[in-house]
């Protein structure tokens, strides 16, 4: 019942969502504050999924941090529904070329501004990397990026690609890691999914690094969230037990 009743629901939303964001968009096509409101607009979906959502974010995350590179941990199709509601002004997404094609969700991704790549392509693939710092340096922008590069579909933080690093190096802007509580075991069977927590955590210097010590940077970012994944992780356990407890009573 709550899988069909979610599906109208989100039937109806997603129609919504594209008549408005096309015409919203297309107003100022491929501005990155098109990502912003839209964003949040596909992010307010967690309410239909019997979500309780908690979006942290530190006091450096602030309009004086100016561009940076957003990297968060990529679990699933939920990411659009919890992790999307952390977005930050004036930052673009960097995704593959094939989203442009998926019905209504891909004319949007491209009419918010978003950085579209060819990850079958290295060579291409190098080169949005140039792209992603001319568009950070030239025009102030932040740009966010899974350096998990895929899915981790409740494996837990997989190694990282040195993408999102190499970026943000050259560009010469601090690092902000996005960390999204596991979400593998929410299903749109249930009505009540329990709580998840995102958090913007402090910005990371890249003063100091360059293309022969990247992989530094990396390791201590990968350190960070994986640490703070399984600190939420906790957290979320001890909320939804005490959230049973008191159902029960």
């Amino acid at each position: 019942m709550f899988f069909i009743l979610r599906l109208l629901a989100i039937i109806v939303f997603i129609l919504v969502i594209f008549v408005f964001g096309c015409g919203y968009c297309l107003i100022s096509p491929r501005n990155p504050k098109n990502l912003y409101v839209i964003g949040h607009k596909f992010g307010a979906l967690y309410r239909i999924f019997g979500i309780k959502l908690q979006v942290r974010k530190s006091a450096k995350v602030n309009s004086n941090l100016g561009p940076c590179v957003y990297i968060a941990n990529h679990q699933n199709n939920w990411d659009l529904v919890t992790t999307s509601n952390a977005l930050q002004r004036g930052a673009v997404t960097v995704g593959k070329k094939s989203l442009i094609y998926v019905p209504f969700f891909g004319p949007l991704y491209w009419l918010t501004g978003n950085i579209l790549i060819d990850r079958k392509n290295r060579t291409k693939a190098v080169g949005t990397i140039g792209q992603v710092v001319d568009k950070i340096t030239e025009k102030s922008l932040s740009v966010w990026l899974f350096p998990e590069g895929t899915r981790s579909r409740g494996r837990g933080l997989l190694p990282f690609k040195k993408g999102a690093f190499h970026a943000a190096v050259a560009a010469g802007v601090p690092i902000v890691p996005i960390v999204c509580s596991s979400t593998d075991k929410l299903s749109v069977h249930r009505g009540n999914n329990g709580h998840v927590i995102v958090e913007l955590l402090d910005p990371i210097s890249t003063e100091g690094y360059d293309k022969g010590n990247v992989g530094d940077l990396s390791d201590i970012c990968h350190k960070l969230m994986k640490d703070k994944l399984a600190e939420l992780d906790a957290e979320v356990a001890a909320l939804n037990q005490g959230q049973a407890v008191l159902n029960k009573q």
